[in-house]
């Protein structure tokens, strides 16, 4: 199980003294503690994968956020360790589809929707978002979406 797994990281990050690697992964459990009490379970309980990989994603989203913030800021210091941890997390998450492999599946999915009209764009993108939950990032099957029309 992937929470096991990340509780096995710390004591190697420990004994290796990888400080970013050990602050990533210690959130990740804290946000696996937080994810149980908001689903009004034990704080001792331990999520299944999917729930796990689902809260992964959004640590992941908050460091890319953070990211942006801190560009716009001109807080390289802060980017830069941003940036390895979301180098940490990313290594948990499953690989997501490209820009042209999303543009596949959409052209497709058009197709079988019979979506011409770009005032049905977000069917288009409901419908994508329901098929590719887990595998491409929103922002990405957005911008794939709006090329289309």
């Amino acid at each position: 199980m992937l929470h096991e797994q990340i509780k096995n990281g710390i004591k190697e990050a420990m004994l290796a003294r990888d400080t970013v690697r050990l602050e990533t992964l210690r959130a990740m459990i804290a946000g696996f503690t937080n994810e149980l009490v908001a689903k009004g379970r034990k704080p001792s309980e331990i999520l299944g994968d999917e729930e796990a990989l689902a809260v992964i994603a959004r640590l992941s989203k908050q460091r890319k956020d953070s990211i942006e913030q801190f560009k716009k800021g001109q807080r390289d210091d802060l980017v830069k360790e941003e940036e390895a941890q979301l180098a940490v997390l990313e290594t948990y998450l499953p690989k997501l589809m490209n820009k042209s492999e999303i543009g596949k599946v959409a052209r497709t999915k058009k197709e079988e929707l019979s979506i011409n009209d770009a005032t049905k764009k977000g069917m288009l993108m409901s419908a994508l978002m329901r098929d590719l939950k887990g595998k491409a990032d929103g922002t990405l099957v957005k911008e794939v979406v709006d090329s289309l029309f």
